[in-house]
């Protein structure tokens, strides 16, 4: 099947639909900012093309899923010691996330380079009925990732056995700009 061209009615139509939409999981990125007020596209006639941003999106540093071989080394060999802790396992989800919340500021605050959390081991079989078993486990990348810190965080990885396994994350913070 040959692919048409859409005509600039239906390109200006796509264009305002495109605009409109949000996605569920932004993944830290910055989105360009919708306009107020809707656009108006007339279908047959008279049909202007929304305006176009004049701003560059800002460039938003995610977390690296590896990073130098000293960081590594130090991570595999258990050598890392944890500037702060926090332990969240037994909290409510909500609970947990305005606490995870307060632990990075105050990590950032205080300088800290690496943030232990501490999230509860994830459940062996999701199979077994333990719907809540694992909650803040399971809930944490999505918190990272939307945080008003996502920025911020280097790296997240997974604790050495000393520092509590698959039952807890090291939180590597980026230093100050």
């Amino acid at each position: 099947m040959a692919r048409r061209h859409l005509s600039p009615d239906e390109a200006a139509l796509w264009t305002a639909l495109t605009r409109s939409v949000r996605p569920i999981r932004p993944h830290g990125r910055v989105m360009p900012a919708l306009p107020t007020q809707p656009v108006a596209v007339a279908v047959k006639t008279g049909l202007t093309p929304p305006p176009r941003s004049t701003q560059a999106p800002v460039p938003v540093r995610t977390p690296a899923a590896v990073l130098d071989s000293g960081w590594e080394k130090r991570i595999r060999g258990g050598t890392i010691s944890p500037d702060m802790s926090i332990d969240l396992h037994g909290h409510s989800l909500s609970a947990a996330h305005v606490r995870l919340n307060q632990a990075i500021a105050s990590g950032l605050a205080r300088d800290a380079r690496v943030l232990l959390v501490v999230t509860g081991k994830p459940p062996k079989n999701a199979a077994d009925g333990a719907s809540r078993r694992g909650a803040i486990r399971a809930e944490i990348g999505h918190w990272l990732e939307t945080s008003p810190y996502a920025d911020r965080i280097a790296s997240v990885r997974v604790a050495h056995p000393r520092h509590g396994g698959d039952g807890a994350l090291y939180l590597v913070l980026r230093r100050k700009k």
